[in-house]
């Protein structure tokens, strides 16, 4: 009885630390994402009289609302890198039921801690009689793949960081690498880890490019191979990072403050500021449409 005491008071301090512990990450990551966020908001003030969105056309705001929409669509990618994870872990899920979950919980990411969608999924997919124990782990496998997708993109950056170094190289090794680590997912985790691996990476190349659009509307960025695989790869590398900071809703701030940083010197600060201003404005009017549309989804399966 003794014996069992001990352990269960160690038991319980460990407790006790880790919960410490994810309130210190929670804490420094919001305050992180508050210091971005004064941070470009100060850039936005201090730009305010050359930001200037009166040089949008009637044209380029239709293909704004197109790039929101193409955004929505693309988190359907999401949803069946999430159905195959939950299938790797033998819980399989139907489309229908896969969308309406994620869908219903992927708009709580924006509510401070970065961390209530995977709550919300959690309480969605109990409720619907999907077993907790997968769930928790589809949820640490997400972030492990998409840290892991995500960091492929930095090759993609190389240029950005040594202007010597060749865009076709950089994309060259970002593709051998993506087909190394694709079938090294498939012979270590099996076909379906494999293909929600795909998934992220195609997710995270169309946000890139989504991007890359906006800047290129309101900027006069000269739309080079090199500027474009650059772009990308920067985009995805802050996006990741925003991601992964505890407590930065959405990775807001964060990813803005990545973004000035690593394309200083390539992009002007001005433009750049309002490419980052407009492009948050596209991925959270996709995030609402695929959240509407995740509601209308009756249960099929």
């Amino acid at each position: 009885m003794m014996g069992d005491d001990t352990i269960n008071m160690k038991v319980t301090d460990h407790e006790k630390i880790l919960h410490k512990l994810k309130l210190v990450l929670s804490w420094v990551g919001g305050l992180l994402a508050l210091i971005g966020v004064l941070f470009v908001v100060i850039r936005l003030v201090g730009y305010a009289d050359k930001l200037d969105l009166s040089q949008l056309q009637t044209v380029d705001w239709l293909v704004l609302s197109a790039l929101s929409i193409l955004y929505a669509i693309m988190n359907v990618a999401l949803v069946l890198a999430w159905q195959q994870i939950m299938k790797s872990l033998k819980t399989p899920l139907g489309f229908w039921q896969a969308a309406h979950i994620y869908g219903m919980s992927q708009l709580a990411k924006y509510v401070p801690g970065n961390i209530f969608h995977l709550a919300g999924r959690q309480a969605l997919g109990m409720a619907a009689g999907v077993p907790g124990w997968a769930l928790a782990k589809s949820s640490v496998w997400e972030l492990g793949l998409i840290a892991v997708a995500g960091a492929l993109f930095g090759l993609l950056s190389l240029p950005l960081w040594w202007q010597s170094f060749p865009s076709v190289v950089a994309l060259l090794l970002f593709v051998i690498v993506l087909i190394v680590m694709g079938l090294a997912a498939r012979r270590w985790l099996k076909l379906p880890m494999a293909f929600a691996l795909g998934c992220y990476v195609l997710f995270l190349t169309v946000s890139g490019l989504i991007f890359f659009v906006v800047l290129s509307l309101v900027s006069s960025v000269s739309v080079t191979t090199g500027m474009l695989l650059g772009l990308v790869g920067a985009f995805v590398i802050a996006w990741l990072a925003g991601l992964l900071t505890p407590g930065a809703p959405a990775g807001v701030g964060v990813r803005e403050l990545v973004l000035l940083f690593v394309l200083k010197g390539a992009v002007a600060e001005a433009d750049l500021l309002l490419a980052v201003a407009i492009g948050r404005v596209v991925t959270v009017a996709g995030d609402l449409l695929f959240f509407l549309g995740a509601a209308g989804i009756r249960r099929k399966e």
